[in-house]
Parts: C-alpha cells; structure tokens; sequence
C-alpha cells in the first residue's frame, strides 16, 4: 500500500514536471514596411512612431494615420503577412506557438481600418488564424484575404 501510494506521487511529479517543459512560446510581428506616419503604443508604453524593424509582440497596438501603410511579418510555424491600409488600428491580441504540437494561435483584433492578410496553410488542428472585428471574428486556415472596419458617424 506504501510503495503504491510512493508510486502515484511519483507520477504525479512527473506529470506536473511534463507540464513545465511544454514548448508554448510567444511570437513576435516585425515591421518590414511604413509608409508615412505609423505609431505603435507597447503594452505598457504610450504612442511613439513606428520604424522598419521594430519588433511588436502579444498586446502592442499598430495605427497608421491618413495616406500611411504598414506592413507587419509575423513569425512562427507558419508565417504570415500583414498589410495595414491608411487609418487603421490593430492590437496582436494573441501570438503563440506550440513547437511540441507543431501549433500556433493568432488573433488579430482590428478596431477600425482595413488589413490585407496573406498566411500559409495551417496544418495543425489546433492552430488558428483570426481578425476579430468590433462585430465578427473570422477565421481562416490559409489564404490571402482582407478585413475592413468603418467607423460609425
């Protein structure tokens, strides 16, 4: 009865300790393009310009102003392409990946503006792409396709 009881606290250990070494890690988007003036707002920041090769990560804020484009590549498994179009404002709500399951998470959160999307394929069930909207989410499993939010007047 003791060795049994030796044997379960033992595999549970081992089971939490498998838990720990999960491979979940945070992705990051880069800036590979501006266009007039863009700013960025880092999670704990304020609003300061963007420049090419700025590293944005899980919960930094993009805006372009008016005649101003950006475009972000963000990394992963699976990478992506993100153009932003003249007054739009996006937060990378979720960026992560799996490496032990070949997954990744994305969530694109578009308050107003238009984004042109290019992704790979996602071969993993467990990963997902999506643009949330101030009144859809939409998710794709990979292609080239664009959201657009107006503002109300």
């Amino acid at each position: 009865m003791k060795a049994l009881r030796i044997l379960c606290v033992i595999a549970l250990i081992c089971g939490l300790a498998g838990l720990s070494f999960a491979e979940v890690e945070k992705r990051t988007a880069t800036i590979t393009d501006i266009k007039g003036k863009v700013e960025v707002k880092v999670s704990s920041g304020s609003w300061e310009a963007a420049k090419v090769g700025m590293t944005l990560t899980e919960g930094d804020i993009i805006m372009t102003k008016a005649d101003s484009t950006a475009i972000l590549n963000l990394s992963g498994i699976e990478e992506a392409s993100v153009s932003m179009k003249p007054n739009s404002q996006m937060t990378l709500a979720e960026l992560i990946m799996d490496r032990t399951k070949g997954s990744q998470q994305t969530l694109l959160d578009l308050a107003l503006g238009e984004v042109l999307v290019k992704t790979q394929k996602l071969h993993e069930k467990e990963s997902r792409f999506e643009v949330k909207t101030p009144t859809s989410i939409v998710g794709v499993r990979g292609t080239t396709f664009s959201v657009a939010v107006e503002a109300v007047e």
